[in-house]
């Protein structure tokens, strides 16, 4: 398990409860920084298309799918921002581990915004450019890897991290 999801393990760091909650924070809102970058990036990519001459010649699919990835990039936007806003009404009310908590799931969720936007938005662009058979392969074939990069890769290894795990000596806090 990830220090954020089990406070109750050993990690071999020499750190209080306090300094490693400070970290995890620090450290999933760097994560956040990273994914906002590539989120604005697809979201400015399909705010510029209605303003091109060929989006009037989409057909009602086309446009559904555009609308759609609109409204993911949108939440995921919203996602992205949403441990900001609960730090702000959390902060000085010693609920950091709340926080880092509620930041850790909130992350993950931003995490499946950006997989769909992905796909979304690849299907979008084969399908305008190369035909509707062509959108739906490489938009399920791009979801379907992000679901193994996503979920299957980081499962995998913590079951081999967890298999390997060395007992600590006793007395080392998290």
């Amino acid at each position: 398990m990830s220090d954020v999801e089990d406070y109750t393990g050993r990690t071999g760091r020499n750190e209080t409860r306090e300094e490693q909650l400070d970290r995890n924070w620090a450290e999933l809102l760097q994560e956040l920084r990273v994914l906002q970058t590539g989120v604005q990036i697809l979201a400015g990519f399909l705010l510029t298309l209605p303003f091109q001459q060929r989006f009037e010649t989409l057909d009602d699919v086309e446009v559904g799918l555009y609308l759609a990835n609109v409204v993911v990039a949108a939440l995921t936007t919203a996602f992205i921002l949403l441990p900001v806003s609960v730090h702000r009404r959390l902060f000085r009310k010693r609920l950091k581990e709340t926080l880092v908590s509620s930041a850790d799931t909130i992350t993950k969720i931003a995490l499946g915004g950006i997989a769909l936007l992905s796909a979304g938005t690849a299907a979008l662009v084969f399908d305008v450019t190369a035909g509707r058979s062509a959108g739906i392969t490489a938009g399920g074939a791009l979801l379907g890897v992000m679901v193994v990069l996503l979920v299957f890769v980081p499962l995998r290894l913590n079951k081999r991290a967890s298999g390997k795990a060395s007992p600590r000596p006793p007395g080392k806090e998290r």
